[in-house]
């Protein structure tokens, strides 16, 4: 299957374990509830391509590009994911529980409700990010720029935040958030 193209297709509760799909160029197409466990998606391109609750465990996603994509309700475990490129994609209620993702560009995306619980973020550029309701218990976001994201109280107390760059109203939310009396 290396370098294949697939536009506007449609895959439902398929199974892709172990699948050789590197190079693979999508269009328009949707993966609803697949398992793509143990497969090889390194240096894949995927655009306007929605992966609706899809399980990847054990995935190679290094060197992937996804451009006006969703991953909603998908879930990553032990994935290869550095480096990829996301653009305009969706993350909501995304499972990246665990997920090392340092120094990646998550600018601008949506991450509402995401599962990013113990996730290695350092450095990583969530400006302007949508972070609301996303479970960050022991993720570690130091150094990450977080200017114009948003973020719950939760995950302000609940993440490691040291030397994240951040604007004035999130300094004064975390302020908040750790019981501090602002003004």
């Amino acid at each position: 299957m290396l370098g294949q193209k697939w536009e506007g297709r449609s895959f439902v509760r398929c199974d892709f374990t172990e699948a050789d799909l590197r190079g693979l160029a999508t269009s328009g197409c949707t993966f609803t509830e697949c398992a793509f466990d143990r497969t090889d998606l390194g240096g894949s391109t995927h655009k306007a391509t929605a992966f609706r609750s899809c399980r990847f465990t054990g995935a190679v996603l290094n060197s992937t590009e996804f451009t006006s994509c969703s991953w909603l309700g998908s879930t990553f475990t032990d994935c290869a994911l550095r480096p990829i490129t996301l653009t305009e994609t969706d993350l909501t209620l995304v499972g990246l529980a665990g997920a090392v993702l340092r120094k990646a560009s998550l600018r601008g995306l949506r991450l509402r409700e995401a599962n990013l619980s113990d996730a290695d973020l350092r450095d990583v550029d969530l400006r302007d990010a949508d972070l609301t309701g996303a479970r960050l218990r022991g993720c570690r976001l130091e150094g990450a720029d977080l200017r114009g994201a948003r973020l719950d109280a939760d995950g302000l107390v609940q993440a490691t935040l040291r030397g994240a760059r951040v604007d004035l109203d999130t300094a004064v939310a975390f302020a908040a958030a750790h019981g501090l009396r602002v003004g």
